[in-house]
């Protein structure tokens, strides 16, 4: 903690940065963001095993990206993000300070994105055996049960949209839910149009996801949306090999690329 506190210190007081994005204590033994832009402040910053928010999120909003340049506090799941930002052309070397802890929570410096790329090698994307339990199940179901499995668990949905808003890989300026001419997805909450909703999301997110959970987390309903993400991850790595690798800086949207030793059985 200490650490972590006197980088940031560091930085802001030397004019590396002008801005650290990390966590701080908020309400009922929960964490939230923190945005420190004075060295006096760095007291306030944590990090421990409550810090589940994916605060890569704020690297792309603009209100951010006018304060100058942001240190940002980066445990797996943020520096997986960062990449994954960063081979979609949302930031590049030298936009970002990057304080990396570790998975035993030791501070990490990286001198560039490469560094970070090589660092994940060693922690590629991995569906726990708890989640893979669940994914097994839903496996075995038949077309018809897993229909219905996803239709009782997406009903109580009233489109919040708060895994959207926690999920660093929703950038998008204007999201397809709110486009009405032509409109895609359905306003109203209900069966069908939560399972469009939710349907189109997972499949922006295939080959993009980094497990962070933020979108369950977010939910309001405890609605595990996640699953479907995981289910994805294992789904391309499957077919395409690549679907649980660490992100990469240079690498093609799964959907968009063909490579000829891709399977074609699924084609009818």
């Amino acid at each position: 903690m200490d650490e972590l506190r006197l980088r940031a210190k560091e930085l802001l007081e030397n004019h590396d940065v002008q801005l650290v994005i990390g966590f701080e204590n908020g309400t009922g033994n929960r964490t939230r963001p923190a945005f420190i832009d004075k060295p006096q402040d760095v007291g306030k910053l944590i990090f421990d095993s409550r810090c589940v928010q994916n605060i890569a999120l704020y690297l792309t909003k603009p209100e951010i990206k006018r304060k100058g340049k942001p240190a940002i506090v980066a445990p797996l799941p943020v520096l997986r993000t960062i990449i994954q930002l960063a081979s979609e052309q949302q930031i590049k070397d030298g936009d970002i300070e990057v304080i990396g802890i570790s998975p035993e929570s030791k501070l990490m410096k990286f001198a560039s994105l490469a560094e970070i790329e090589k660092y994940l090698e060693d922690y590629k994307l991995r569906v726990g055996e708890k989640e893979m339990e669940t994914l097994t199940k839903l496996r075995n179901m038949t077309g018809e049960e897993r229909f219905k499995y996803w239709i009782d668990q997406l009903s109580p949905c009233f489109k919040c949209y708060a895994c959207r808003q926690a999920c660093p890989m929703c950038y998008c300026p204007r999201c397809t839910v709110e486009q009405n001419q032509p409109q895609w997805i359905p306003v109203p909450s209900h069966e069908i149009g939560n399972l469009e909703w939710h349907i189109m999301r997972a499949m922006h997110l295939a080959g993009r996801c980094t497990d962070c959970a933020a979108c369950a987390n977010a939910c309001p309903l405890g609605i595990p949306l996640n699953y479907l993400t995981k289910h994805l991850i294992e789904d391309i790595e499957s077919n395409f090999g690549n679907g649980s690798a660490s992100p990469q800086l240079k690498q093609g949207n799964i959907l968009s690329v063909f490579k000829p030793e891709d399977k074609d059985n699924f084609i009818l």
